[in-house]
């Protein structure tokens, strides 16, 4: 019902603002003129770099978040330690600023090393988008691990699992159909997050947004589409994860 009132909301503000002729400048993304089709074609086109800058950087962040988080659980405190250091340390860093470090100064340090590496803007968003993220990741995966009762470690032990079949075999199978929720919670996050890689000149949805707000001069009515556009996506992305969680057993409601 709520997704209903907004696109029924979202209708009548579009279609009514199209043709007036005050303050409104509907007419720039309007469907029925040649500039309007062009300046939507324009700003959709960005839906596929923010998916795969999103969809890249995910994966990677639950690479490395599991990575991190196994040995930030281990009984020896100088294993436990540098993990635990590594999500404090990034947990403390604001996006954009890692961002800007990541895109200018990164290819500065590694060229100091001898190793000529070119970071463009693309993959400068997913290092920090991934690296950000993960720290965050670690800690769910952390939690979602603990949540497990200790007697299926124990009763892995006595049917002669090592540590790596218990991990894969018995807790993360559990464990993840646990941390499903907040790790898809994590990917709408990069999802929104993605958009601070228009300061470094990706062509995502918001750089696509800021680019014709310059021709076009029309903020409010470009920003606005860019929202629903965002809207739309994390709608989609909500929908195959609720289904993901049903089939998965996640779904507590069920």
């Amino acid at each position: 019902m709520n997704l209903k009132i907004i696109v029924a909301i979202s209708a009548v503000l579009l279609l009514s603002g199209c043709g007036s002729s005050g303050a409104w400048g509907w007419y720039v993304i309007d469907p029925r003129t040649a500039t309007g089709q062009e300046n939507i074609y324009f700003l959709v086109s960005g839906f596929w770099a923010t998916i795969q800058l999103s969809v890249i950087a995910a994966f990677i962040s639950m690479i490395l978040g599991l990575v991190i988080a196994l040995p930030g659980m281990s009984s020896n405190r100088w294993v436990r330690l540098p993990p635990r250091v590594y999500v404090e340390f990034v947990r403390a860093i604001p996006l954009l600023p890692m961002l800007f470090w990541v895109f200018y100064g990164l290819p500065v340090i590694l060229q100091s090393l001898g190793i000529n590496i070119n970071i463009d803007a693309f993959w400068g968003a997913i290092i920090t988008l991934a690296v950000s993220d993960s720290a965050f990741t670690a800690e769910i995966y952390r939690s979602g691990i603990q949540s497990i009762n200790k007697g299926q470690t124990e009763a892995a032990k006595t049917i002669g699992l090592n540590y790596r079949q218990t991990m894969r075999y018995v807790i993360l199978p559990q464990a993840i159909r646990r941390i499903l929720p907040p790790l898809a919670n994590q990917f709408i996050y990069i999802v929104k997050m993605s958009a601070f890689a228009s300061v470094i000149g990706m062509q995502e949805l918001t750089r696509r947004a800021n680019e014709l707000v310059v021709t076009e001069y029309r903020p409010l009515e470009i920003y606005t589409l860019l929202v629903f556009e965002y809207l739309v996506l994390v709608l989609v992305i909500s929908f195959f994860v609720r289904s993901l969680e049903r089939k998965m057993g996640s779904d507590e409601s069920r």
